[in-house]
């Protein structure tokens, strides 16, 4: 799995960028793509010092909700009460399975904007310096708390290859989304979601679903960078190694993202009401 800096890991500034992430983006935890910037030398501070204005106004996070509102997702089959007390899913379980899809279709849309203007950045370009004098935002109440994600090194071996089924690769490492790693706590309903999931992974449908939500948050980020302050004449970043492994994390979650919003959106409409 890709580095990161843990929650409970984190001290001083790190812990407190990962408190205020916590608070704009109104879920219980910090994502995997801060984890794993927080483990790279003053990567994660020089970010957030250049565009976290527009999330402290809550210009990112209503502009990448409001983006992909409209995206249409594809129909997997209903899941039935009795199927998830069969596969050990109880009543208080469900709202937690709820809960869970609810945080990474609220998160990773947020988290696009985030990899896209530090895109930008990365990229040369710098804002205008047109400071957004937005009036102050109140977040959404926050997601409850959520359980741990798995370890794969801790499911059985086949347990393990129905959660890899799902991985991606990145920086030349296997990568599994933290909803799939959520929802290992329940192996049988894992297997059945990658199951009746894996098939989408090829079908033009959701295909196209993926490409209308990352087209959906590029059309937001010009406009935000523009309310970006402007940036100090310093180095690009504190520095430059592992230039290349920031960039293929970024390309990896311009994958992942999507497919968090499209399935998270999938797996939470097949679960009974």
């Amino acid at each position: 799995m890709l580095a990161e800096l843990a929650e409970r890991d984190a001290r001083g500034e790190i812990a407190h960028i990962y408190a205020e992430i916590r608070r704009l983006w109104a879920v219980p935890y910090v994502s995997s793509l801060q984890r794993h910037l927080a483990t790279r030398d003053g990567w994660l501070e020089w970010v957030w010092s250049s565009i976290g204005p527009v999330f402290e106004h809550g210009l990112a996070q209503t502009a990448a909700w409001r983006a992909v509102e409209r995206v249409e997702v594809p129909v997997i089959p209903p899941i039935s009460h009795d199927a998830l007390d069969v596969w050990g899913v109880d009543a208080t379980d469900e709202v937690t399975v709820g809960a869970v899809c609810a945080s990474f279709v609220r998160v990773s849309p947020v988290n696009l904007v985030f990899a896209g203007l530090m895109r930008r950045l990365l990229g040369g370009d710098r804002p205008s310096g047109r400071t957004a004098t937005e009036p102050t935002w109140t977040p959404p109440p926050a997601l409850p708390s959520l359980p741990v994600m798995v370890n794969p090194a801790r499911l059985s071996p086949a347990e393990g290859r129905v959660l890899m089924s799902l991985a991606t690769t990145m920086d030349g490492a296997p990568f599994v989304p933290g909803l799939y790693r959520m929802l290992a706590q329940w192996p049988p309903l894992l297997a059945h979601v990658a199951t009746v999931l894996r098939p989408h992974l090829d079908d033009p449908r959701t295909a196209a679903a993926l490409r209308d939500v990352n087209a959906a948050i590029d059309a937001e980020i010009p406009a935000l960078f523009a309310a970006l302050p402007a940036v100090p004449a310093a180095p690009l970043v504190p520095s430059s190694a592992g230039f290349a492994g920031v960039l293929a994390a970024l390309d990896t979650y311009r994958k992942t993202s999507p497919e968090m919003v499209v399935f998270g959106r999938m797996i939470s409409h097949a679960l009974p009401v």
